[in-house]
């Protein structure tokens, strides 16, 4: 059967992807985010295109090095209303980003794309609500000492499989979208391509 090869160095999306049985080798991809987004006019562009965009080159690199692979490549991106939001780079970029979600509701963005012999041949965007619970800073400094370096390690300072889900009252989506990996979509996709079995 032909490879399929994740271009993500997610823990969670690897996880996922094995969970569902799928067979795959992982290569991460190492594009520079922020410089995608900057080549962009990204005042002018959604979200879920940016996602989309960040996605796409990721396996687009991937396939560059393994072009009769099928790559996967994801991303998400966080929007509250106008706002976006990226990983933080530190704890007190994580405390401050906290607490402007506090009490709100964002938006995660999900991007999932499949990339062979340099083409796009396959592209899907989900988009989840989350509603936040308000909290001060104390908690947060609390939330923060307990996840530790993991509050860094996505857009929103929280694992929603851990202990980010006590950020939360409400929940609007995918749960797959909210961990960064629409799957029943990817899933229908490689069956339809003969790339798992039906």
């Amino acid at each position: 059967m032909e490879k399929i090869i994740l271009a993500s160095g997610s823990k969670v999306r690897a996880d996922l992807m094995k969970g569902a049985g799928l067979s795959f080798d992982i290569k991460p991809a190492d594009i520079d985010e922020r410089a995608v987004e900057a080549a962009l006019t990204v005042d002018e562009m959604v979200p879920e295109d940016i996602a989309s965009i960040l996605a796409q080159s990721k396996a687009e690199q991937i396939s560059d090095i393994f072009p009769e692979a099928t790559i996967v490549g994801a991303d998400q991106v966080l929007a509250l209303g106008d706002e976006r939001f990226n990983k933080p780079a530190d704890m007190e970029a994580a405390r401050r980003q906290l607490l402007a979600l506090s009490g709100k509701t964002h938006t995660l963005h999900s991007a999932v794309v499949c990339v062979k012999n340099g083409k796009t041949v396959w592209r899907h965007v989900s988009s989840a609500h989350l509603t936040m619970r308000a909290f001060d800073g104390v908690f947060v400094g609390r939330y923060l000492a307990k996840a530790g370096k993991t509050a860094l390690q996505s857009v929103g300072c929280y694992q929603l499989e851990g202990l980010g889900i006590q950020l939360f009252e409400r929940l609007e989506g995918d749960y797959f979208t909210i961990l960064g990996m629409p799957m029943l979509p990817l899933l229908a996709f490689l069956r339809n391509q003969k790339l798992l079995e039906a």
